[in-house]
C-alpha cells in the first residue's frame, strides 16, 4: 500500500543517515588524530556536488534544486563507493540559484547597505533529495578549505547563514543540526508548519509563509463559495501530511467535513492510482483539495486523463499551482477553472538582464554554470567524440552561445515567485548582517550590553538580528518576521484559464492577506473566474442542502456533520438563521409565524362584540331583555283583564324584570375581561337566576295554596301566602345568594387571567373564579331552588285547568334543568372563549326557556284570543270539566 511504501523509505532514509553520521563521525575521529599530530585540521575528503562560488568577506550558503533526480550507486561494502550523482536539469531551480547571485551582486553594489563589506556565495545543488542537501548543508557549515591551522576558532565562520533548503523534509533534517549551532536558515519555499517549532528550530526562518497560513487560506475560499464538502489527497512526505492534517482541524473548526482522504503513492502504482480515482468519482464531493509536489500528482493527472474523467473543481496548494507541467492542452479539459494558492509574485529590477549575461566559468568550483550551459545548449565543453546523445554526437560548446535567443523557464521572469523569496531572503541575511555592524559599543544587545565582534562572528548573534529584521522591498512589500520565524502571509489566488493556443495560461484572480488586526482577508475578483462547467458558474459541493429558516439540522447516523436532514421546528420554536443546529423556544407571549422563522405575539383571544360570535350572542341577549320588556308592557295594558289577575301580576312583574336581569347580565361576558366585569358577572348572573327562580317557586307555592283555598278544607291557606309574605320570601331567598356573592368576591374575588397553557398558540384573556367552593355554591344554590320548583310544580301539575299554572312551571324548570345539567361537561370541555360562549348559551337557553313557557301561553290568549280572556270562560271551562 501507499503508507507501507512510505514507511518503507523513511526506513531506507533512516538508515542512510545512521550510515552517513557513522562515516562523519569516523571522520572526526580521524581529523582529531590528524591534529594531535601535526597541529593543524586537515579536510579528509570532498563530497562530489554540483555548486557555484564567490569570494567575499562574508560568505551565504545556498541550498537550490538545481537537478530533479539523484543517482545512488550500488553498496557492494567490498570497496569504496562511488559518488551519488545527479540527473534531469532544473531551469527553474537554476534560476532560484541565480537569483541569489543577483541579490548578492546588488547588494554589493549599495553605498547603503553594508558599506565596506563584500557577501560572497557558495550555492550547492541538493538534487531533490535529503542525503544530497545534507552532504551540502555539511560541505557549507565545515568550508572548503583543505586545511585548518587557526585552532582557536577565530575569525567569521564558513558561512554566516543559509538561504534554503526548498522542500520540508530537507530542511527538518538540516535545521535540526544547524539549530544546535544557531546558524541561520532562511528558507524560501518549505512550508511544513512543524518548522513553526521554535524549541526544535531555534535558528529558522522562511520568506514564505507555512503551511498553517496556506491552509487557512485554502479553507477561506472553501468558505466564501460554501464548499462543505470535498476531498483530500496530499503527498506521503512532511509536507503532505502536516498540511492534510492542517486542513482537517481547519475544517472542523468550521463545520466542514472531507468526503474522503487519499495518500498519493511514492511509487506511483498504477493499481493504487485507479483507486483513488475510482473513490473521486464514486463521491459526491465536487471539489478536490491537493496537497502535493507535482511529481506525485502528475501520475494520478495522467489517469485522469485516460478516464476522461471530468465534472470536479481542484484546489491546488501553493506546490503545485504554477507547476507548468499541467499547462499544456491535454489537461485543459480536465483541469481548467483549477483555483490555486501561490505564493507572492513579485519584480526584480535588472533580474532579468543579469540572467542573459551569464557566461560558463573555468573555475571547477563554478561547475553548475557549466552543467546549465551544456543543457541549456544541447553542447558540452569535453570533446565531440566523448558526449554523444543517442547516436548523434554533441557539439563542443564554446562559450559564447547567447542567451537572449533562448525561451526557457530559467529566462522567464514574468512570475517571480519562488525567485522572489530568494531575493527576499538573501535580503533579510544582508540586513540583519547591516543591523549587527551598526550596533554601539556599550549599548549592544548581548551579555554586558556588548556588541558582536565582526571579527569573531558567531552565528547565533547573526540569528538575534535576523528575528528582529524588518525592511521594504523595491516592490514594495514589507518582510519581517514572527516570533516563529514565519513570514507575513500574503497569497495570490490562481485560475487555470484557456488561453489561444489551447493550453492552460494562470491568471491571478484574486489574494489572501492576513493581518494582526484584521485575520485572514480573502479579495476575489469573481467575475475574473473561469469555471469548468456547462452553467460557467462555481459548483455546488455539499453533502445536504443548507436547512432553510424554520428547519433545524439533524445529523445523520454514522456520517459526518455535513450529512444532515432538515426536520422542521415544533409549533412554539423557530430558528431565523440557515443551518441552525437547534430551534429555539420562543417567549411566554410569543408563537411561532408559519413558516417557523420569527417569533410574532400570540393571537389574543377573548370573546368579542365584534366578531359573529359575539355580536349574535350579543343580539339574542337584546332579543330576549327587549321581549321581557315587552312582556311586560303587554301585562300592565291588560293589568285588568282575567288572565293577568289570575296568574299574580306582582309575581309575574318581578319574575319578568328577573329574566331581563338575566338576558342583560349577558353583557358582562362578552369583551375583553377586566377586574370590574369579571367580579360582576358571576354575581349578577347568580342573583339574577336566583331572584328568578325565587319567584317561581314562590308562584309555584301560591297556585298550590289558591287551589287549596277553593276547597272547604283549605279556607285558610290564602293567610299564610298574601302578598307580604310572597315578597319576603323571594327577598329572603335572594338576599342568601347575596351573601354568597359578598363572601366570595371579599375572600377569592375572580380576576382577569392570561391563559397560556390550555392553547399554546393563543393568548385566552378569560376570568380565574378565584374560588371553586364559592362558584360551586353559587350554582348549587340555583340549583336547589329550581329543584323545589320543579318537584313542586310537578306535583301539582293535575290541578283543575283554570287554575293549572303549574304545568307551564313544570316544563319551565324542566327546561331550566336541563340545561344547566347539560352545561357542566360542554363547559369543562370548551377550549378558550367558547367556554364563556357555552355559559352565555345557558343563561339565554334557560331564560328563554322559563320566558316561552311561562308568559307564551299568556300572550297568545291576551293578543290572539281576548274572546277567552273572561271570567265566564274560565269558569266555563272549570264547569264544563265538572
Amino acid at each position: 500500500s501507499a503508507s507501507e511504501t512510505g514507511n518503507m523509505f523513511r526506513s531506507l532514509r533512516e538508515m542512510w543517515l545512521t550510515l552517513y553520521f557513522s562515516l562523519y563521525i569516523s571522520f572526526n575521529c580521524i581529523s582529531a588524530d590528524s591534529v594531535l599530530r601535526s597541529g593543524t585540521c586537515l579536510l579528509q575528503g570532498r563530497f562530489k556536488l554540483n555548486g557555484m562560488y564567490k569570494d567575499g568577506d562574508f560568505i551565504l550558503g545556498g541550498l537550490f534544486h538545481v537537478h530533479f533526480f539523484t543517482v545512488f550507486p550500488d553498496l557492494s561494502f567490498r570497496m569504496e563507493p562511488e559518488r551519488p550523482y545527479c540527473e534531469k536539469f532544473n531551469m527553474e531551480g537554476f534560476q532560484h540559484a541565480q537569483t541569489m547571485a543577483f541579490a548578492i551582486d546588488e547588494i554589493n553594489k549599495n553605498p547603503n547597505l553594508l558599506p565596506n563589506i563584500t557577501l560572497g556565495y557558495h550555492l550547492y545543488d541538493n538534487c531533490v533529495m535529503l542525503g544530497m542537501a545534507f552532504r551540502a548543508a555539511m560541505s557549507l557549515s565545515s568550508g572548503t578549505e583543505e586545511s585548518f591551522p587557526n585552532l582557536n576558532c577565530t575569525g567569521p565562520p564558513p558561512v554566516i547563514g543559509i538561504v534554503g533548503d526548498a522542500s520540508s523534509t530537507p530542511s527538518i533534517a538540516i535545521s535540526s543540526v544547524m539549530g544546535l549551532f544557531r546558524v541561520p536558515i532562511v528558507s524560501h519555499y518549505a512550508t511544513c508548519s512543524c518548522l513553526s517549532d521554535r524549541k526544535k528550530y531555534p535558528s529558522f526562518f522562511r520568506t514564505i509563509p507555512s503551511d498553517a497560513f496556506q491552509v487557512r487560506a485554502m479553507v477561506q475560499i472553501l468558505r466564501h463559495f460554501e464548499w462543505t464538502w470535498v476531498g483530500l489527497l496530499y503527498s506521503d512526505d512532511d509536507y503532505g501530511i502536516y498540511a492534510a492534517q492542517l486542513f482537517q482541524q481547519e475544517m472542523q473548526l468550521f463545520g466542514h467535513c472531507v468526503a474522503f482522504s487519499e495518500i498519493l503513492p511514492n511509487d506511483h502504482n498504477p493499481r493504487d492510482i485507479q483507486r483513488i480515482i475510482g473513490l473521486i468519482q464514486a463521491s459526491t464531493a465536487r471539489v478536490v483539495v491537493v496537497f502535493a509536489l507535482s511529481s506525485y500528482l502528475l501520475p494520478l493527472m495522467d489517469e485522469v486523463v485516460l478516464q476522461n474523467m471530468t465534472g470536479r473543481q481542484w484546489i491546488a496548494s501553493e506546490a503545485w499551482a504554477t507547476s507548468l507541467e499541467y499547462h499544456t492542452p491535454r489537461f485543459l479539459p480536465f483541469l481548467g477553472g483549477t483555483l490555486g494558492i501561490a505564493i507572492r509574485r513579485g519584480e526584480i529590477q535588472g533580474l532579468h538582464d543579469f540572467l542573459l549575461h551569464l557566461h560558463p566559468s573555468n573555475d571547477p568550483r563554478n561547475n553548475m554554470l557549466k552543467i546549465f550551459w551544456e543543457n541549456m545548449f544541447g553542447c558540452s565543453f569535453e570533446s565531440g567524440d566523448r558526449k554523444s546523445d543517442g547516436e548523434h554526437l554533441k557539439k563542443v560548446c564554446t562559450g559564447k552561445e547567447d542567451l537572449s535567443n533562448t525561451h526557457t523557464t530559467y529566462t522567464d521572469v514574468s512570475g517571480l515567485r519562488a525567485s522572489y523569496n530568494v531575493y527576499k531572503a538573501v535580503y533579510a541575511l544582508a540586513h540583519a548582517l547591516h543591523d549587527l555592524m551598526q550596533c554601539e559599543e556599550g549599548r549592544g544587545p548581548f551579555s554586558g550590553n556588548k556588541c558582536a565582534d565582526i571579527i569573531n562572528l558567531k552565528p547565533w548573534q547573526l540569528v538575534h538580528y535576523l528575528q528582529k529584521v524588518n525592511f521594504t522591498t523595491g516592490f514594495g512589500d514589507n518582510v519581517s518576521f514572527d516570533k516563529n520565524g514565519d513570514a507575513l502571509a500574503i497569497y495570490d489566488v490562481l485560475n487555470w484559464q484557456p488561453s489561444s493556443d489551447g493550453s492552460i495560461a494562470v491568471h491571478r484572480v484574486g489574494v489572501v492577506n492576513e493581518g494582526v488586526a484584521t485575520g485572514m482577508v480573502l479579495t476575489l475578483d469573481k467575475d475574473a473566474i473561469y469555471w469548468n462547467f456547462e452553467t460557467k458558474k462555481p459548483p455546488r459541493s455539499v453533502c445536504s442542502e443548507s436547512c432553510l429558516p424554520g428547519t433545524r439540522r439533524a445529523t445523520r447516523k454514522g456520517l459526518p456533520v455535513c450529512c444532515f436532514d432538515c426536520l422542521p421546528c415544533g409549533d412554539g420554536d423557530i430558528s431565523n438563521t440557515t443551518d441552525a443546529i437547534e430551534c429555539t423556544v420562543c417567549p411566554e407571549d410569543f408563537w411561532s409565524n408559519p413558516d417557523k422563522d420569527q417569533c410574532v405575539p400570540k393571537e389574543v383571544e377573548f370573546l368579542s362584540y365584534e366578531e359573529p360570535l359575539g355580536i349574535s350572542l350579543t343580539s339574542a341577549s337584546l332579543l330576549g331583555a327587549c321581549f321581557c320588556a315587552l312582556v311586560m308592557v303587554i301585562f300592565a295594558f291588560h293589568r285588568n283583564t282575567p288572565i293577568v289577575r289570575a296568574n299574580n301580576s306582582e309575581l309575574s312583574v318581578l319574575l319578568l324584570l328577573s329574566l331581563k336581569l338575566c338576558f342583560l347580565c349577558v353583557l358582562l361576558f362578552i369583551g375583553r375581561p377586566v377586574l370590574w366585569t369579571c367580579q360582576l358577572r358571576h354575581a349578577v348572573f347568580g342573583i339574577s337566576f336566583v331572584l328568578c327562580v325565587s319567584s317561581i317557586l314562590v308562584k309555584t307555592m301560591v297556585v298550590i295554596a289558591v287551589f287549596k283555598s277553593s276547597r272547604p278544607e283549605g279556607k285558610g291557606a290564602m293567610k299564610w301566602f298574601g302578598a307580604i309574605q310572597q315578597r319576603f320570601t323571594v327577598l329572603v331567598l335572594t338576599a342568601l345568594q347575596v351573601v354568597i356573592c359578598a363572601v366570595w368576591l371579599s375572600t377569592a374575588s375572580p380576576t382577569p387571567h392570561k391563559n397560556n397553557q390550555d392553547t399554546r398558540s393563543k393568548i385566552v384573556y378569560e376570568c380565574a373564579i378565584g374560588s371553586v367552593a364559592g362558584f360551586s355554591l353559587l350554582l348549587g344554590y340555583i340549583g336547589l331552588l329550581a329543584a323545589i320548583s320543579f318537584l313542586l310544580a310537578f306535583l301539582a301539575r293535575n290541578l283543575p285547568d283554570n287554575f293549572n299554572e303549574a304545568k307551564f312551571i313544570t316544563f319551565s324548570m324542566l327546561i331550566f334543568c336541563a340545561v344547566w345539567i347539560a352545561f357542566v361537561p360542554a363547559y369543562v370541555s370548551s377550549p378558550g372563549k367558547y367556554a364563556v360562549a357555552v355559559e352565555i348559551f345557558a343563561i339565554l337557553a334557560s331564560s328563554f326557556g322559563l320566558l316561552v313557557a311561562i308568559f307564551a301561553p299568556k300572550c297568545y290568549i291576551i293578543l290572539l284570543h281576548p274572546e277567552r280572556n273572561t271570567k265566564n270562560a274560565i269558569m266555563g271551562r272549570e264547569t264544563q270539566k265538572k
